[in-house]
C-alpha cells in the first residue's frame, strides 16, 4: 500500500508538469488549428531562464516570474513572425515549427552553455512528510497543487468569463466571431502567449523536480505533450489534465514494476485510444 501511494504521488506530480505543457498546446490547436512542434522549445527556455534567475538571485519566486515572462515574450514573437504566415497550412506549420524547435534548443546552448544546469529545491519545499512507510515529498505535492490550481483557473476562465466565451466560440466558428466585430487575431495571440507561458512555467518547475535541466528536454517533453493532447482530445482542457495524469501514473508504475515498458507504455496508451476513440477521450467527432 505504501509503495502504491508513493508511486501515485510521483505519477501525479509528473502528470501535472506534462499538463502545463499540454494545456497550452491543446488550446493553441483547438482555437488556432496550429500544430506547434516548437512548444517543447518554450518549455526548455522557461526551464533555463527560470533556473538561471533562481540560481543567480536565490529567489524561487523570481525564477518563476522570469520563466513566465520568457514564455510570454517568445510566444508573442513566435506567433507574430513565424505562425501567422502559415495559418491554415499544417504541412508548413509542422516543418517551420520543427525548425524553430531545433533553433530554440541550439540557442539555449549558446546562451547558457552546452552543459546541464543543476537546480536545487527551495528550502521551504525541501524534505518530506513521513506517515509510517509512506513518504510524501513536499515539492512534488507543491507541483500537484500548482497544476490543480492552474487547471481550475483555466476552466473557470473558459466557462465563466467573456474572454472564455470568445475563445470557445472561436473554436467552433472563427469566421462568425470575426463577423461580430471581435478581433480574432488578438485573441489568437493572447491564447498563444498564455500557452507559451504555461509551457515555460512547467519547464521551470521541472528543474528542482528532476535536479537537472538540459537543452534537449524540450523535444522529449514535447512528444509527451502531443501524446497527452491526442489521448485527451484536441481542444479539451479536461481531457488534457486527465490524459496527463494517466500518462504520469502509467510511467511511474511501469518504471517500478516493468521498467522495460516504461518508454513504450505511452505509445501503447495512445494507440489504444486511437483505435477505440479516434477523437480522444474528451474530443468531439469532426
Amino acid at each position: 500500500m505504501e509503495v502504491f501511494i508513493n508511486l501515485a504521488v510521483n505519477g501525479l506530480a509528473t502528470g501535472m508538469l506534462i499538463f502545463l505543457l499540454a494545456a497550452g498546446l491543446t488550446l493553441i490547436f483547438g482555437l488556432m488549428d496550429v500544430l506547434n512542434f516548437a512548444h517543447g522549445g518554450l518549455f526548455a527556455w522557461g526551464a533555463f531562464s527560470g533556473v538561471w534567475v533562481y540560481s543567480t538571485t536565490g529567489s524561487f519566486i523570481l525564477g518563476i516570474m522570469a520563466a513566465i515572462c520568457t514564455g510570454l515574450i517568445l510566444g508573442f514573437a513566435l506567433e507574430r513572425f513565424i505562425i501567422q504566415p502559415v495559418y491554415g497550412n499544417h504541412v508548413q506549420q509542422i516543418l517551420i515549427t520543427l525548425g524553430v524547435m531545433l533553433v530554440l534548443s541550439e540557442t539555449i546552448k549558446v546562451v547558457f552553455g552546452p552543459n546541464q544546469l543543476s537546480a536545487k529545491t527551495p528550502s521551504y519545499f525541501s524534505g518530506s512528510w513521513e506517515f509510517g512507510d509512506i513518504i510524501i515529498i513536499k515539492y512534488r505535492l507543491f507541483i500537484i497543487l500548482v497544476g490543480a490550481l492552474i487547471f481550475a483557473a483555466i476552466y473557470y476562465v473558459l466557462k465563466n468569463t467573456k474572454i472564455g466565451l470568445i475563445v470557445r466560440a472561436g473554436v467552433i466558428n472563427k469566421e462568425m466571431v470575426q463577423a461580430l466585430g471581435i478581433n480574432i487575431k488578438k485573441v489568437f495571440m493572447l491564447v498563444f502567449m498564455v500557452g507559451a507561458a504555461m509551457a515555460a512555467l512547467g519547464g521551470m518547475l521541472l528543474g528542482p523536480y528532476s535536479g537537472v535541466i538540459y537543452a534537449e528536454m524540450g523535444l522529449e517533453f514535447g512528444i509527451l505533450a502531443f501524446i497527452v493532447v491526442v489521448i485527451g482530445g484536441m481542444g479539451s482542457i479536461t481531457g488534457s489534465v486527465l490524459a496527463a495524469i494517466l500518462v504520469g501514473l502509467s510511467g511511474s508504475f511501469m518504471a517500478y514494476y516493468v521498467p522495460d515498458l516504461t518508454l513504450a507504455v505511452n505509445m501503447i496508451l495512445m494507440a489504444v485510444v486511437l483505435i477505440f476513440r479516434p477523437q480522444g477521450l474528451f474530443g468531439v467527432k469532426g
